[in-house]
């Protein structure tokens, strides 16, 4: 008889981020294909950032030693253009934003702060030197690291790649990962199912939480509740980088999925966790692939992958530092739990202030409450209780 730890949620994210390494190769993508990759090797600026000092305002460039004051205007610096001149005593050039400081002037004074006769401009107030204009080099100095190892590729890193000249991007590969539902319960979605019967609905859920974590999804067949029918299809999902089982592994008769996977030489880190919905978690290695065995009813095999399972995909994909992006929020109505588990209910948060509202749900197969849903509360398994107005943990969906 297999005996396997219970862990706590803390416990079983902490075995997880400890067992599993990148598990992927690096290859060369182009910029416009780099978005939701994982950065492959630090990239540098190609030179400094800004190259010359910038202005920041559209305004005068001057010295801030003659304000406030009447100055000759001596010429204009659009943006993209070389100012060739020198700002001397007395003297002010028109700048725009993103246009480069002329030389001799230490400060921009706000167009909105001055006024214009003539060839002269009128500033009746002090400046600073440095005001209103960016140093050259103050973002980035040229060989400086601006992206590094194992970060997402996201819109705001897109346009840094693009600054820096970067058209080809060294990224890792997404992880091959294959879904295995199993029970003699289901059949395909474009099915009419009998009373006793449901679609496969998590295979698909999976499937495209897997896409969204920066994976490559296989769906495979079904594997009905025999050990005959599961064997060659958890070996083949064991030739994947990561293999997510659904369903089989609570404690019926019919649940062979951890006898299955100790037949095929199986370490396992842990078989359950304190937690609701998804107590059942298996979590282990096999022929070199970890696989995770998660809850069958669907809220659980969806809350257990964003809790657990992504964050193995995304090591094995070569982000560094997985984290959940748990908030805190203030309740608009009183909660209550029985102690010793920490839970994770369906809840909706505020469009426009930081408040949640649990959604109310029938458990763990209720996915139309999941659909409501943009969030799930994240309860303290020491407490039964929270006041309306409270602040408590939330988890948004993502």
């Amino acid at each position: 008889m297999l005996v396997v730890p219970t862990l706590t949620f803390e416990q079983a994210r902490a075995c997880i981020l400890e067992q599993v390494t990148c598990g992927t190769t690096a290859e060369t993508v182009s910029i416009d294909d780099a978005p939701a990759r994982v950065l492959a090797q630090d990239l540098a600026a190609d030179r400094d950032y800004p190259p010359l000092p910038r202005s920041a305002r559209d305004g005068f460039a001057v010295r801030a030693a003659d304000l406030p004051g009447r100055l000759r205007v001596i010429g204009e610096a659009p943006a993209g253009v070389h100012f060739a001149g020198t700002v001397g005593p007395g003297e002010a050039v028109e700048i725009m934003t993103g246009a480069q400081m002329p030389a001799g002037a230490d400060a921009v004074v706000m167009v909105e702060h001055t006024s214009v006769e003539g060839e002269e401009v009128i500033i009746d107030r002090s400046a600073a030197a440095g005001d209103n204009f960016t140093e050259a080099g103050a973002e980035a100095a040229a060989g400086e690291v601006v992206l590094t190892r194992g970060s997402r590729i996201g819109a705001t890193e897109v346009a840094l790649l693009a600054t820096i000249g970067a058209t080809t991007v060294p990224v890792y590969g997404r992880p091959r990962t294959a879904i295995l539902a199993t029970g003699d319960e289901l059949v395909a979605i474009d099915a009419f199912p009998d009373p006793w019967q449901i679609r496969n609905s998590n295979a698909h859920a999976l499937a495209a939480q897997v896409a969204r974590a920066g994976g490559c999804p296989q769906i495979l067949p079904v594997a009905r509740d025999t050990v005959e029918a599961a064997t060659p299809l958890i070996e083949r999902g064991l030739e994947s980088d990561l293999l997510l089982l659904s369903g089989g592994v609570s404690a019926g008769k019919y649940d062979i999925i951890e006898r299955v996977l100790d037949r095929l030489g199986a370490e396992f880190f842990f078989d359950r966790v304190l937690i609701q919905p998804g107590q059942p978690l298996v979590f282990g290695r096999a022929r070199g692939t970890f696989f995770f065995g998660l809850p069958g009813n669907p809220a659980s095999t969806m809350v257990t992958f964003e809790l657990f399972a992504r964050a193995a995909l995304e090591v094995l994909g070569g982000q560094v530092g997985p984290t959940l992006p748990i908030t805190l929020a203030r309740l608009t109505h009183e909660f209550r739990q029985r102690p010793g588990l920490t839970r994770f209910p369906p809840a909706r948060l505020g469009a426009d202030r930081p408040e949640v509202t649990p959604v109310r749900w029938s458990g763990s197969g209720d996915v139309p409450a999941l659909c409501r849903a943009n969030a799930f509360l994240v309860t303290d398994p020491e407490r039964d209780y929270w006041p309306a107005g409270e602040l408590i943990r939330v988890l948004p969906k993502r």
